[in-house]
C-alpha cells in the first residue's frame, strides 16, 4: 500500500472423573447384584496411606483421583508423596504435577517440574510451547497452492483495493480520476482521495463489472474506504478521515485522523444520520470495520490507548438499543508489536487480518485465526505464497460457501499503486480431523457402550460425547494439535491419555481400554485379587510380619472393617523345595501370623480361620523333581483370602 494510506487513511500505518474415592452404594438386599459385595479399592488405598503406608502405585491413584476431579491441591499432595519416592516415573504424572502446582500458585515448582517433563518426554509439546521454534517458512510453503487467482478486473492505474460484497455488489475503494476538476489531489501522494465505489458481481463466478462511483453521503470530499453493510442493508459502517458537516477534526498534533462512521438508510433510499460512533476519538484513529455474522459485534483496527503495537484488532459489543460496549483488545495472540489490520470474520468463527508483525513473506501478509468460544483468537496461520507476496496483501473477503473472493494487494504486476484480486480458494486451509476409537473393558476385550468420552486442551474441556452401542466415539479436533482424552464408566477407573492429532486432514484412532475399579466378589472368591495381593511377605523361614505384608494387610483390614459380616479363609503357601513336612509347617505358623496381625487389629476371632496348604496344592508343574524356572515357582508361592461369607 503507498504511505498516504497508511498515514491518512489507516492512522500511521493502516492499521470427571467418577472418584476413585467415591465409594459405590450398593444395596446388599438389591437382586441385580445377586448378592454379590461391592469393594471399592481406591478408597481402601486413600484409608491405608492416611495410615503413613507408602507405594508409587497407590500415590498416583490417589493422585489421578483429586487430579479428575479438579481438586488439585488434593492431587498435588498425593503426587508430592509419588515423587518423593522415586523420579523413575512415566512423563504424564510430571504433566498432571505441574499443572496442580500451578494450580495452587506455587509457579516456580511447576516450571522446574515441566522442565524435566519436557527433557523427558521432548515430543510433548504441552510442557514447553515456546521453547520450539516454528519454520514459519515451511509453514507458509505447506499453505500454498490453495488459490486461482486473478485480476478482479475493475482496477485503474490508482490505488483500488478493500472489498465487501453485498446483494450481489462489491464495495470498495478507489483513487481514480474520475474527470471531475474539482476532485482534491492528496499532497503527499499526488493521487485523488479515496471515495466508495461499487461495482456489479455474478455470484456464481465473481466476475466484477459496471464501476460506479458510490454517489450519495457516505462519499465527502476527504477519503473513505472500507464498507461494511448489516444484513438488512439498512446500516453502514466505513472509515473516513475524521470530518463532519464540513469540519475537520485534529488531534493535539494538529493531524486529522481516521474514524469509524455509522450511516442509516431512510424511506427513501438515502443514507442519513452519518456521525462517528460514540468510542472513537480526535486523539486516536479508528478504521476498516467488520461485522460478525449475528451482526451483534464490530470489528475494526485502531491505534487508541491499550494498543500492543502500531495498530491492533478491537471488538466492541453493538447493543439492542444501538449503543456500544467497551472496546475489547483481541489480545496478544493475535496482536503484535507490528501492524493488525482490516479484519474480516467468517460464518465459521474464523478470523481474517493483515499483519507485518506475525511470520510472512514482507509487508502486510494475510492470515486467518480461529475465534474460541471464550472469544479469543487461536491457530494462527499464514494464508500462504499464493495470497502473499514479499510486498503488502490485506483487505481479504471470502464467501463461505463459494470459497470465491476478493484481496488487495501493491505486489508486482499490477495496474496500479493497490489493486483487487479475485480468487477461488480450492482447498481448505483448515485442516479437518475426527478422533475415534472403541471403548473397551481391558480384561476381556469386552466392548463398553455408555463410556463417557470427554475431549482436554490445556485442561479446558473442548467436547464430550458417549460411546454408542459397539463402544464407538466420535470427537471433532483440531490437526496437529495436543489432547487429553478421559474416559469414564460406573464401575471403571477413570483413565486420562495423550494424543496429537496428524497434521493433514483424516481420522485419528485411539482405542482405550478401561480396568474396573470395583471389585465384584463372593463367597469363594480370593479377596486378595481385588488389590493385586499374591502373597504376604515374611523374612526367610520366619513367620514375623513383614512391612510390606503389613501394606497389604492393611488393604484387607480396612475391608473387613467396612463389611463386618464378611469372613475369611486365610491360607498360605509354599513351593516345593524343601521337604514336605517343613513347608507345611512353615505356611501354617505364617497363615496363624497373619490372622493374629488381623485380630490385634481390630478383627474378631470368630471371623477369621486359616491354615497352611505347603506345597499341596501347586497351581502348575512344579512338584518335586520337576525342573522349573524361579517365575514358575513363584507361582506357587502365594496367599489367599477367601471369603466365606458375607
Amino acid at each position: 500500500m503507498k504511505n498516504y494510506i497508511f498515514l491518512c487513511l489507516t492512522f500511521v500505518s493502516v492499521f470427571s472423573l467418577d472418584s476413585y474415592s467415591q465409594q459405590s452404594k450398593v444395596n446388599s438386599g438389591d437382586k441385580k447384584y445377586n448378592n454379590y459385595a461391592y469393594v471399592d479399592a481406591i478408597k481402601t488405598y486413600e484409608k491405608v496411606a492416611n495410615k503413613g503406608y507408602k507405594s508409587e502405585e497407590m500415590f498416583k491413584k490417589l493422585g489421578n483421583s483429586y487430579y479428575f476431579n479438579s481438586d488439585f491441591e488434593g492431587a498435588a499432595k498425593w503426587y508430592s508423596e509419588l515423587f518423593a519416592m522415586s523420579s523413575n516415573i512415566e512423563p504424564e504424572y510430571y504433566y498432571r504435577y505441574a499443572q496442580s502446582l500451578k494450580s495452587i500458585g506455587d509457579t516456580a515448582k511447576a516450571n522446574k517440574i515441566l522442565d524435566e517433563f519436557d527433557t523427558k518426554n521432548s515430543n510433548d509439546n504441552r510442557a514447553k510451547l515456546y521453547k520450539e521454534d516454528v519454520n514459519y517458512l515451511e509453514q507458509i510453503k505447506a499453505n500454498s497452492g490453495r488459490y486461482n487467482i486473478e485480476n478482479a478486473g475493475i482496477n485503474s492505474k490508482y490505488s483500488d483495493y478493500g472489498s465487501f460484497v453485498y446483494n450481489n455488489k462489491l464495495y470498495f475503494a478507489s483513487a481514480r480520476d474520475t474527470g471531475n476538476f474539482s476532485q482534491r489531489k492528496h499532497k503527499w501522494t499526488g493521487e485523488y482521495f479515496t471515495n466508495i465505489y461499487d461495482a456489479d458481481v455474478d455470484p456464481a463466478t465473481y466476475t466484477a463489472s459496471k464501476v460506479n462511483k458510490f454517489k450519495n453521503a457516505l462519499n465527502s470530499k476527504f477519503n473513505e474506504a472500507t464498507p461494511v453493510f448489516s444484513k438488512d442493508g439498512k446500516t453502514a459502517y466505513f472509515t473516513r478521515n475524521n470530518f463532519v458537516d464540513g469540519k475537520k477534526g485534529k488531534d493535539a498534533n494538529k493531524i486529522t485522523l481516521v474514524k469509524l462512521y455509522k450511516a442509516t438508510l431512510d424511506s427513501k433510499g438515502q443514507w442519513t444520520n452519518i456521525a462517528p460512533l460514540s468510542f472513537t476519538s480526535d486523539n486516536y484513529s479508528t478504521a476498516h470495520p467488520a461485522l460478525s455474522p449475528d451482526g451483534k459485534t464490530l470489528y475494526f483496527a485502531s491505534d487508541m490507548p491499550g494498543t500492543v503495537g502500531q495498530s491492533d484488532i478491537y471488538k466492541v459489543s453493538i447493543n439492542a438499543d444501538g449503543s456500544y460496549g467497551t472496546p475489547e483488545n483481541l489480545g496478544k495472540t493475535i496482536n503484535t508489536e507490528g501492524k493488525e489490520t482490516f479484519p474480516y470474520v467468517t460464518d465459521d468463527n474464523e478470523i481474517y487480518f493483515a499483519s507485518d508483525g506475525h511470520p510472512g513473506l514482507g509487508g502486510l501478509d494475510v492470515f486467518v485465526g480461529d475465534i474460541d468460544s471464550d472469544g479469543t483468537i487461536s491457530n494462527i496461520q499464514n494464508l500462504g505464497a499464493d495470497i502473499n507476496s514479499p510486498k503488502d496483501d490485506f483487505a481479504y473477503f471470502i464467501d463461505p460457501v463459494s470459497r470465491l473472493g476478493y484481496f488487495s494487494s501493491n505486489k508486482d504486476g499490477g495496474l496500479g499503486s493497490d489493486d483487487i484480486y479475485k480468487f477461488l480458494e480450492t482447498r481448505r486451509l483448515k485442516c479437518i480431523q475426527e478422533l475415534s476409537g472403541i471403548i473397551t473393558d481391558i480384561a476381556t476385550n469386552e466392548i463398553l457402550p455408555g463410556a463417557k468420552v470427554t475431549l482436554y486442551e490445556n485442561q479446558v474441556i473442548k467436547a464430550t460425547t458417549t460411546a454408542d452401542d459397539t463402544g464407538l466415539y466420535k470427537l471433532p479436533v483440531d490437526c496437529k494439535k495436543t489432547y487429553n482424552v478421559r474416559a469414564e464408566k460406573q464401575d471403571y477407573e477413570t483413565k486420562e491419555v495423550s494424543v496429537t492429532i496428524d497434521k493433514v486432514s483424516g481420522k485419528t484412532d485411539l482405542p482405550i481400554a478401561l480396568t474396573k475399579r470395583m471389585c465384584r466378589v463372593t463367597v469363594g472368591d480370593d479377596l486378595g485379587k481385588c488389590f493385586g495381593i499374591k502373597m504376604i511377605y515374611f523374612d526367610l523361614d520366619k513367620s514375623n510380619i513383614r512391612p510390606e505384608a503389613a501394606l497389604d494387610l492393611e488393604k484387607i483390614l480396612a475391608v473387613l472393617n467396612d463389611y463386618p459380616a464378611m469372613k475369611l479363609d486365610i491360607r498360605s503357601h509354599t513351593d516345593s523345595r524343601a521337604s514336605h513336612q517343613y513347608n507345611e509347617g512353615l505356611s501354617d505358623r505364617r497363615a496363624k501370623s497373619t490372622i493374629q496381625w488381623l485380630i490385634k487389629n481390630g478383627i474378631k476371632a470368630d471371623r477369621l480361620t486359616g491354615k497352611g496348604y505347603g506345597e499341596t496344592q501347586l497351581v502348575n508343574k512344579c512338584s518335586d523333581g520337576v525342573p522349573c524356572t524361579e517365575e514358575e515357582h513363584q507361582m506357587n508361592r502365594r496367599s489367599e483370602f477367601i471369603i466365606t461369607a458375607l
